[in-house]
């Protein structure tokens, strides 16, 4: 890793004294960088491109190169974009630059993730604003704009086919170059709408090995570090070490379709069975938070929804659980996170102690999704983002939970949970919906759908020469224009 940022001493050593910042990060790009793809969040956390829209911890749309909204009828809204945004191939942002970005993401092949069955268009309403029209009324289309994979970047970024952020962007951080899957160069542009940024520019390395990200932040080689291991955290001072809840929960899946817990009387025996706590102690070591529900820490709202008068109500219609001594069940998991045949372990253990018999089956997920989406499974622990890119939960819920979800390991259809996820889809951003939200997730609760096991936590490293650097559950901020360095 020494070696890896030797550019970055030599500089200073050159006498330059420049104030760049050393960042290790976990994946290389998978697609060049282009923000059509989930390599759009590593634009994000480098601050190098931006969105219309950005979103606050409640969810909810703030102003970024839009300062604001108004919606024009059911499926259309009108954009105001903000003045004197330069991008960072000297040309400026004009309604015509947005409305180009928005379409190539639009007419993509694949699509992003964030409009999947999305039909959006965008023209140019005058210089200053874009008018965005969905096929259908999308109540969250504000936040749907937030979603890195939406970012807004000059036209010289858009070539036969290829998008190209390299120089193209609007942040403080001007992406320089990129090195393959090996590094990545950003320097600030002093160019920039707003605040100027504190450092000089960013080094990336991406280290996809765990062991030699903690080795960086060990030695001084980096001074932010993506994700370090449970098992090399014992090594480094805990004062560089910040734990951020993220919206992903481990969840037992239950079939409730066919074989044995098809019987809700048989699911509620194996929810007093489990013991989350015991697999947070000894598989997270700690580090991750038991599940009250499906949604986590992650969503600040979540807990407070949970008090209310009708959660409890829903709760309190859960069947009573039966006798399963000798019960057979096929529990599946997959080995591409470290921790879940860990946690099968723990469940094993545990439901046999009340009398299921415990047959594991564990692959490489590629080769285990299409059995567990085809209910092939007793039980199945999995590891399930609960916010997707628009910083909502109810795709999340649709897809798990509803008759037509298309990734029900549950197999479960209930008429009432499609009511309550219809309505929370219907309603705009706002405390209504989020207690809408909460009454579908009581209802899936007390069905015995899915167990909530536990809410991951990711570590994030950060050097004593680093300040001001973002912890962000939904993992869009990372470096900011306030992120700085001392020597």
């Amino acid at each position: 890793m020494t070696g890896c940022f030797a550019g970055t001493n030599q500089a200073a050593d050159s006498g330059k004294g420049e104030d760049r910042i050393k960042l290790a990060m976990l994946q290389p790009p998978r697609s060049g960088l282009s923000p059509l793809s989930d390599d759009a969040f590593k634009l994000s956390r480098w601050k190098t491109a931006e969105t219309l829209v950005v979103l606050d911890e409640l969810g909810e749309a703030g102003p970024s190169l839009a300062t604001g909204w108004e919606q024009i009828d059911e499926a259309s809204w009108r954009f105001m974009l903000r003045d004197g945004v330069q991008f960072h191939d000297g040309s400026a942002m004009t309604s015509a630059e947005v409305v180009a970005s928005l379409t190539a993401a639009a007419q993509a092949s694949p699509k992003p993730r964030i409009l999947d069955g999305v039909e959006l268009t965008a023209r140019a309403d005058g210089p200053a604003a874009v008018t965005i029209t969905t096929a259908v009324p999308d109540p969250l289309l504000p936040q749907r704009l937030s979603s890195p994979q939406l970012a807004i970047l000059a036209g010289s970024a858009y070539k036969d086919g290829v998008v190209n952020p390299v120089n193209a962007g609007t942040g403080p951080f001007r992406l320089v170059s990129v090195d393959g899957t090996s590094s990545a160069r950003l320097d600030r542009f002093d160019g920039y709408w707003g605040e100027r940024a504190e450092a000089d520019g960013v080094d990336v390395q991406f280290v996809p090995d765990g062991t030699a990200r903690a080795a960086a932040l060990r030695t001084g080689d980096a001074d932010i570090v993506e994700a370090i291991p449970v098992g090399q955290v014992a090594q480094i001072d805990p004062a560089l070490v910040h734990e951020v809840p993220m919206p992903r929960t481990n969840t037992l899946y239950l079939n409730t379709s066919s074989g044995p817990f098809a019987d809700p009387a048989v699911r509620a025996a194996a929810r007093e069975a489990i013991d989350a706590g015991t697999v947070v102690d000894r598989v997270y070591e700690g580090r991750a938070d038991q599940a009250a529900g499906l949604l986590g820490p992650a969503l600040p709202w979540a807990a407070g929804e949970r008090t209310s008068e009708g959660y409890a109500a829903a709760l309190a219609r859960r069947v009573a659980a039966t006798a399963v001594k000798g019960t057979a069940i096929r529990l599946g998991t997959f080995t591409d996170r470290a921790e879940l045949p860990e946690v099968a372990v723990q469940l094993e253990q545990q439901l046999e102690a009340a009398g299921f018999i415990v047959e594991q089956d564990i692959r490489e997920y590629q080769h285990i999704e299409a059995d567990a989406l085809a209910g092939s499974f007793d039980a199945f622990i999995l590891s399930r983002a609960t916010v997707l890119d628009s910083g909502d939960p109810v795709a999340y819920l649709y897809s798990d939970f509803s008759c037509a979800g298309s990734f029900n390991i549950s197999q479960f259809c209930d008429p009432a949970v499609d009511a309550a996820l219809a309505k929370a889809s219907g309603i705009p951003a706002g405390p209504e919906r989020r207690a809408a939200i909460a009454a579908a997730e009581s209802l899936i609760l007390a069905r015995d759908a899915a167990i909530p096991l536990l809410h991951e936590r990711v570590l994030q490293g950060e050097s004593i020469r680093v300040r001001g650097v973002e912890r962000d559950p939904r993992e869009r901020a990372l470096i900011t224009g306030r992120t700085g360095v001392t020597d």
